[in-house]
């Protein structure tokens, strides 16, 4: 399917038909899904195929018992989590010194990443890196961002949001749908995977073949001018 055509069939599909989903469309869509773009490649998401019925059963419900998750065949639960960087930044260091990387490159990972992703004890850091930033901005422009581990945690959905996009849209290109469903008890569905903060829901998957009662209309968009703003 052409990548435009992909764009334009992707909607979100709130009523699934019996039809399983092959386990090989969705590692294809797992694979497409960490090639997405994030944030300094920490890649801070993980993606959780719920496929233990009970669990399923469970995560339904506190996706509110809403059809696209009652209906769907699989449900993934994308997950935002900071604290992974301590995970993946060994391995990009390890990387980087394998393929002797620049210089700066090197600095980044092992100097910049631990200062910027390290807040402390209950936050501690927080407030003189603010401080610092704010001090610094008066003279020069400068990140203002992160100084708190919420501000770690908006980045990291950022990035769990974008590996989401490449997999339904993978799932789109192999002819399944699915529905990116915000509406879930997020303290209940980290507890079911055995998650805790900083960890954060991105969002709930709803996978399956649309059935004919899947879209109520079509798909409505505000006119281009209205979003797009030269400046």
């Amino acid at each position: 399917m052409d990548f435009f055509d992909t764009i334009n069939k992707r909607r979100s599909s709130r009523k699934f038909t019996d039809k399983s989903v092959p386990d090989e469309v969705m590692k294809k869509s797992f694979e497409a899904a960490i090639k997405a773009p994030n944030s300094s490649n920490l890649q801070t998401w993980r993606f959780w195929w719920v496929r233990d019925l009970e669990k399923k059963k469970k995560l339904v419900e506190f996706c509110f018992n809403q059809s696209a998750a009652r209906e769907a065949k699989e449900l993934v639960v994308v997950t935002a989590d900071p604290d992974l960087w301590k995970v993946s930044n060994p391995e990009i260091i390890k990387y980087a010194k394998e393929i002797n990387a620049p210089r700066l490159v090197k600095f980044y990972y092992e100097k910049l990443i631990p200062m910027t992703y390290r807040v402390g004890w209950f936050g501690i850091f927080t407030p003189f890196k603010k401080l610092s930033f704010f001090i610094t901005g008066l003279f020069r422009p400068i990140t203002r961002r992160p100084g708190s581990m919420r501000d770690l945690q908006e980045i990291a959905i950022k990035s769990a949001a974008l590996g989401a996009e490449n997999f339904v849209l993978a799932l789109e290109a192999q002819g399944f749908s699915s529905c990116m469903m915000e509406g879930h008890d997020e303290t209940r569905v980290l507890k079911l995977i055995g998650l805790r903060s900083p960890a954060r829901t991105a969002m709930v998957i709803g996978i399956g073949e649309p059935s004919e009662r899947a879209l109520w209309g079509e798909q409505f968009r505000l006119p281009l001018e209205k979003v797009v703003k030269e400046v």
